[in-house]
Order: C-alpha cells, then structure tokens, then sequence
C-alpha cells in the first residue's frame, strides 16, 4: 500500500479562519432552532463570536450537507444489523414561490426522520421513486403504514411489497408528529424560493434532529442529561 493511499484525508475545515467546534455551533444552532441568520449572529455575539449573518448562510449551506451526510452514514451502519419494523410514510405540502411542491417522507417506529424527498407532483412516479430511494438506502421493511393516497398502493404493487402496507386513521399520527419540527424550522425561514434548496435543507434537518432527538417525554431526567451529552460529545466528533 503506498504512503499516499494510507495518508489521512485532509481536515475539511483546513481554509476557515474559525475554528471547527464554532462552524459546528453555528451550524447546529441555524439547522435545529427556529432562528433566522441574524438571530444566530445576534446570540453568538454575547457569547464573544463576533461573525456576520452572511457567514452563517455560507456555513450551513457549505458544512451542514457534510455533518448531516456524515451523521445518516454512521447511523445507517449501525442500524443495517437491525430488523426494521414498520415504516411510516407521508407526503407534505410546502409552499415554494407561491407554488405547492411535495416532501415526502418516511420515518421509521421510533420517529426518527429516514428519508425526506421533494417533487412536484404527487402521483405513481413521483411515490415510486421516493421509496426505491427509501429501500435502497435502508433496506426492507416488515411493514409499511401509509394514508389512503392511492400512489402508495400503485407504487408498492409494482414493488411487490404491497401485502406490507397497513392503512388506519389514526395509524400514521407517528409520521404527522415528526412534521412539527420542520414546519415550525419553515415559518422562521419565511419559506423557500427553490426545490434545490428545500430538499438540502430538508435532508440537513432530519438528520441533524433525528441526531439530538433524545425522547424526553420517556425517560426521566438523569437519562436525558446523559443522553444529552452523549448526543453532544459524538455531535463534536463529526468531522473531526
């Protein structure tokens, strides 16, 4: 094996003046909170980080791909070994331009966000093609809980795995939960003016939430606190 095979790949944070744990702060704090640009640049100040909104801008749209990519990569690996139980699927409106595109999105029994993808429409293709993204990705599932959008089952038949869809009125409330957060990300934003943009920003979020998404209406406060800090000291390991 020769010397430059085995040589360390280069920090990605090697051209930024900042240093890597204040790229990760402004990041995790733009992506994961309701703050716009300035409302970041204006808590980062009293901290003594003194850095313009148009920084911050730059900054996720630079790192947030990378730590989002680098955290679904790790959790993806672990979770390969694991049975997926049952998946629940969703498709969103989302204003762009005045215009209503559509995210759709599976997230898994447990509530955390798998796979966010954004179209115009709403029909076979656009469903098939979200959720050959969803299974290559993650591979089969034991079930599928969907609404009573018809795409679904047209998609799922010409899959072969339409015998594991599950359709009740209450059944996917565990999907239309998990909008929340990005809705409330979206109004502090004042919504999107393109699809590219939406779909980085959504894939960034998921990631990031499902990252720092401790359910801490299950355990009690000790747990969380550690839970908590696990999910901080792995959060500053991303990266490194």
């Amino acid at each position: 094996m020769s010397r430059k095979s085995r040589a360390k790949p280069p920090s990605p944070f090697r051209r930024f003046n900042s240093s890597p744990e204040v790229i990760r702060l402004v990041v995790m704090m733009y992506v994961r909170f309701p703050l716009s640009l300035r409302n970041v640049e204006d808590l980062l100040f009293e901290r003594g980080i003194d850095l313009c909104h148009e920084t911050v801008r730059f900054w996720w749209n630079r790192s947030g791909p990378m730590f989002a990519g680098e955290i679904r990569r790790q959790r993806v690996s672990r979770m390969r070994g694991f049975r997926h139980w049952r998946w629940h699927l969703d498709e969103m409106y989302v204003k762009l331009n005045g215009q209503m595109v559509y995210l759709w999105r599976a997230v898994d029994h447990e509530g955390e966000i798998l796979e966010s993808y954004v179209t115009k429409t709403r029909d076979k293709d656009a469903a098939l093609r979200f959720m050959k993204k969803a299974l290559k990705r993650h591979g089969p599932v034991e079930a599928i809980t969907t609404d009573g959008l018809r795409s679904y089952k047209a998609a799922m038949t010409e899959l072969g795995n339409s015998d594991k869809r599950e359709v009740g009125r209450w059944a996917n409330n565990r999907v239309e939960n998990a909008h929340l957060p990005f809705r409330r990300r979206e109004r502090a934003m004042q919504r999107f003016r393109r699809m590219k943009t939406l779909q980085k920003f959504a894939s960034v979020h998921a990631n990031i939430n499902n990252h720092f998404n401790l359910e801490r209406h299950l355990v009690d406060r000790q747990t969380h606190k550690e839970r908590r800090s696990a999910a901080w000291s792995e959060w500053q390991n991303v990266m490194a």
